[in-house]
């Protein structure tokens, strides 16, 4: 009998159990022994592995050389950076995304404008230090929001934006897909050309595009209003952390909210009373992991059972010498 992987992280915790995901991993259980796991995935973990629901451990290349009964990663999210794809698709294994995640980041997104505006963080602390002074705040309408990027969480945030910024509120969208332009009259929106104007013009900006290295540098930061706010819901490595945190002290903008937690790179940012960390919460919430696991629960199923899963990245495998066998 072969093993299913499911994410230790994600599924052995109480507070995140519930009668659906106990059913769904039961249902599992009568197709392969369930095993579970919280660390990197090599040769060490792949003997009889025929399915993983992965969590952002990097996945190593020997881990899809050495488990040749492996048919699918189902990835617990949309960020398959660390699922090795080329190598999954070489050796014929699926590889999977779940955006069950996009209505509840979008909130996120949301509420941290909010926040920002209202100086939330800012008069808690004062509150809690014994001052009582008022502090001005902003109004989303009739203020200037700027989102990089706009895929599917995007558009959801304009969306739920575009009533809060009111007839006298703009949204200013950069993105480089083609339909842009498009995109961007539906949703109420205008298209720049260049992503320097979102930091430029904006009261706040919000970063939903996926990537590795930085697009946001303390030019950037740099040139936004001293009043303005950036928010990064999407990945801490998007932002040069000691740019930001440098760009935050010396106040050219105000907040830097990233859902990431306090360490590694962002450690700088401990304690500093402008700079916000989530422990990349932002798509966590009760409702968002019954559709991830229902999501991901299915696509192991129908992987082992011989049907082409849903968001599937890698659809040529399905004429892998691997799948036709496993079918």
């Amino acid at each position: 009998m072969g093993k299913i992987l499911l994410t230790k992280a994600n599924f052995s915790k109480e507070e995140f159990s519930s009668p659906a995901r106990r059913k769904g991993i039961e249902e599992l259980a009568q197709l392969a022994e369930i095993g579970y796991y919280d660390e990197e995935l090599t040769d060490k973990q792949a003997d009889g592995v025929i399915a993983v629901v992965a969590n952002s451990h990097q996945i190593h290349g020997s881990f899809y050389q050495s488990g040749g009964d492996l048919q699918i990663i189902a990835r617990w999210g949309v960020g398959y950076e660390k699922t090795n794809l080329d190598i999954a698709t070489q050796l014929g294994v699926m590889v999977t995304v779940a955006p069950e995640h996009m209505m509840t980041v979008a909130e996120y997104t949301i509420a941290q404008w909010m926040a920002t505006l209202k100086r939330t963080y800012t008069l808690n602390a004062k509150a809690h230090a014994g001052d009582i002074e008022l502090l001005p705040t902003l109004e989303a309408d009739g203020s200037t929001l700027g989102l990089y990027g706009f895929g599917r969480i995007g558009q959801a945030v304009a969306e739920k934006a575009v009533p809060l910024l009111g007839a006298k509120g703009r949204l200013l969208v950069y993105d480089i897909r083609p339909d842009i332009d498009e995109l961007a009259v539906r949703f109420g929106a205008e298209a720049v050309n260049n992503p320097m104007t979102l930091f430029k013009e904006c009261d706040t900006v919000s970063l939903h595009t996926a990537g590795a290295q930085p697009i946001v540098t303390y030019r950037e930061m740099s040139a936004m209003k001293p009043h303005a706010s950036l928010i990064n819901p999407s990945r801490g490595t998007l932002v040069h952390d000691e740019d930001a945190n440098r760009a935050v002290t010396e106040n050219c903008l105000f907040y830097y909210v990233v859902d990431d937690p306090v360490n590694g790179p962002r450690a700088i940012h401990k304690g500093h009373p402008r700079i916000i960390c989530t422990n990349h919460n932002a798509g966590v919430t009760v409702q968002s992991i019954s559709r991830l696991d229902l999501r991901t629960f299915g696509q192991v199923r129908d992987a082992i059972e011989g049907r082409p899963p849903a968001y599937l990245l890698n659809p040529e495998v399905l004429e892998h010498p691997r799948q036709k066998a496993g079918a």
